[in-house]
């Protein structure tokens, strides 16, 4: 293993970042043009804070932009329902209710029982008015509540012999 390179020169480690920048100023003070040249910059932009063209873009509007641009809008607004969900149908409901999926403007709202299946279902035009209107641009067309998964809960269930 090679010893380093500042016991090699025979300098002082402890010096050697100000003997660097000392031979770098020495150059051309290329680092103190720059330092200037920042200084000023931040004074400039300093004076002109507030003043026509010069406020720059909110970061919300930014980011919608680019959310707009990727086709991301529907997937977030999907995303807010979901964190919403207790707002759009009551708490009671969103207890025993959950949105399941959006594909092709079809929204399924999945349920715990058959029974909370029938409620939702006599509420769909409520809920498809409350989304429309809270949550512009996702493009709901057809709104599909499911009761439980049908199928095999654990547990063998067959015949005796």
């Amino acid at each position: 293993m090679k010893p380093p390179i500042a016991r090699i020169l025979k300098l002082d480690a402890r010096k050697l970042p100000a003997e660097v920048f000392d031979r770098l100023a020495e150059r051309g003070g290329y680092i103190m043009r720059d330092r200037k040249a920042r200084e000023e910059n931040s004074e400039k932009a300093w004076e002109s804070f507030g003043k026509p063209g010069r406020d720059p873009n909110t970061f919300a509007s930014i980011l919608n932009g680019i959310a707009a641009g990727g086709h991301w809008v529907p997937q977030l607004k999907l995303a807010q329902l979901r964190n919403h969900w207790d707002q759009v149908v009551g708490p009671g409901i969103a207890q025993h209710s959950t949105v399941a999926d959006f594909r092709d403007g079809i929204l399924t709202i999945r349920t715990e029982s058959a029974v909370w299946a029938t409620q939702l279902t006599y509420m769909v035009p409520q809920l498809t008015a409350t989304i429309r209107e809270r949550l512009a641009g996702l493009d709901i067309r057809e709104i599909r509540v499911t009761g439980p998964r049908a199928g095999y809960r654990g547990g063998y269930r067959g015949r005796r012999y």
